[in-house]
């Protein structure tokens, strides 16, 4: 049987992750919410959902001894990062002041500002980023299969990745400005958003998530 581990480091309600996936899960494929090392090691494929403050997250990673065990699975088998799981993939965030993250890829995390505005209208624009917006694919790649290009998706952050490197971005997103919405190098992606939120394209997303290979351009 093949089994999908999401990693529970004990910040957030993870069962919408769990319940989603399961949904899509071809059959003979377990779906296991765990916080031991040992069942992530050993899983074929690996999820790392989150939500809450980098600070508090890494914190948790480090006293579950999860963090060892991030860096080695998210080197070697699909690998799927949502919301705070994206932005701790990279080397630092600004947020609580500033906070070392896994260092898995090249990026840092930053705050959107508190004077954003609409690029048309001038208006300010709410922090947190909350809600639908469009996530414009920016190549190709097996997990936006058959997502239509602009399909929106359902976010809720107050922070946002700059990629250490434009190669790996894999989408953008307008919020005020143009941030990296996603990202993907070799048998990693991540997404800002939640795709099990996000109605049809988020399922869509998870379900090629299950049913990927981890290699870009299978």
């Amino acid at each position: 049987m093949n089994t999908v581990a999401v990693v529970d480091y004990g910040m957030g309600n993870l069962r919408s992750v769990v319940k989603a996936l399961e949904h899509e899960a071809p059959a003979g494929t377990r779906v296991l919410l765990t916080d031991s090392p040992g069942d992530i090691a050993a899983a074929e494929r690996v999820v790392f959902p989150g939500q809450g403050a980098a600070r508090d997250c890494m914190a948790a990673l480090i006293a579950r001894g999860l963090d060892a065990v991030l860096r080695e699975v998210a080197a070697s088998r699909p690998f799927l990062g949502i919301c705070m799981g994206m932005q701790v993939l990279v080397d630092y965030s600004e947020e609580n002041g500033g906070t070392p993250c896994l260092g898995i890829l090249p990026g840092t995390v930053r705050f959107f500002g508190t004077d954003l505005r609409d690029a048309g209208s001038g208006d300010r624009l709410k922090i947190p980023h909350m809600g639908w917006n469009q996530v414009h694919q920016e190549g190709a790649h097996p997990l936006w299969r058959d997502i239509p290009q602009d399909s929106r998706f359902y976010f809720v952050h107050s922070y946002h990745l700059e990629a250490g490197d434009p190669a790996l971005v894999a989408a953008t997103t307008e919020y005020g400005i143009r941030f990296t919405s996603a990202i993907a190098k070799d048998n990693i992606f991540a997404i800002q958003c939640h795709p099990e939120k996000s109605a049809a394209a988020g399922l869509t997303l998870l379900r090629n998530f299950m049913r990927w290979d981890g290699q870009p351009q299978s």
